[in-house]
């Protein structure tokens, strides 16, 4: 597998070694040891799953504290914008976000550690969307921000009037009146 760093620390994009011909194709499409060796060693307790259609976004999610998660994502299905944003106080990348684009043609995986808010919109017509958790899902340590914050001003490469939000996401805070983040100093691995 390739690991493809980006601008910000940690967060990084992996492109797996694909092997084609004309019966198909074959990949691994994880590997604990490989992972470990090129990325960070993370144990990924959960595996989820998720179908959305043209539209929909989610986002932006985190869990806070102890319930902290890293995520592996990637799409079996469809097409994606996925983005990660630093919401680690103090941190010299605070509020700035990577975005990557996902397919089931591209195969590419996105990994987003701990003290990180998560989401995607959906730029197909139908998208089937999987991620590994390194923590189990706490609801009681749901945290989230507003996918729209004009303070990280992402552009979710849909127009505003297609997107397609839960009634959670559209309550969200502004990155600067949430309560409870992260700090860059604390090792929320530990």
């Amino acid at each position: 597998m390739k690991v493809l760093k980006t601008e910000i620390d940690g967060v990084v994009i992996i492109e797996p070694d694909l092997f084609g011909d004309e019966r198909g194709y074959f990949f691994e499409s994880y590997s604990q040891a490989k992972f470990d060796a090129a990325v960070r060693p993370v144990r990924f307790v959960q595996d989820n799953e998720s179908k959305s259609k043209y539209g929909v976004l989610r986002g932006l999610h985190f869990q806070k504290g102890k319930a902290a998660q890293s995520k592996l994502v990637r799409v079996v299905r469809g097409r994606v914008l996925d983005v990660a944003v630093d919401i680690r106080r103090g941190s010299p990348t605070f509020g700035r976000y990577v975005a990557v684009e996902l397919s089931d043609e591209n195969k590419r995986q996105f990994f987003v550690p701990r003290g990180f808010a998560h989401g995607f919109s959906v730029l197909s017509e139908e998208a089937v969307f999987q991620y590994k958790c390194d923590n189990l899902y706490a609801p009681q340590a749901e945290g989230a921000i507003a996918w729209d914050d004009p303070d990280i001003g992402i552009d979710w490469w849909l127009n505003p009037a297609d997107v397609i939000l839960s009634p959670k996401d559209k309550m969200h805070p502004r990155l600067k009146d949430a309560e409870e983040l992260f700090d860059y100093k604390t090792d929320y691995y530990a």
